[in-house]
């Protein structure tokens, strides 16, 4: 944890979420700029879930984010 900005030596804790993937597989009933019902239909390969990824992306952001942190303070002294 921190406490006032500085570690206190317990584990950092913070939660996360994610959004959900914007193109599924399957085609979806929307409308186009005109109000016309259009069927949308995404090809390519798409991820339906980046779940399995998410510990490593949540472990690299936060390496990278503390990292900065450092750095910058090392700057000011």
């Amino acid at each position: 944890g921190t406490q006032g900005g500085i570690s206190n030596g317990e584990n950092i804790v913070f939660q996360v979420a994610f959004k959900p993937t914007a193109t599924i597989g399957k085609p979806q009933q929307t409308v186009d700029v005109d109000g016309n019902e259009v069927t949308l239909e995404a090809s390519g390969r798409h991820d339906p879930c980046v779940l399995v990824r998410a510990p490593a992306i949540v472990e690299a952001m936060a390496a990278l984010v503390l990292t900065d942190h450092l750095l910058r303070q090392r700057a000011k002294s």
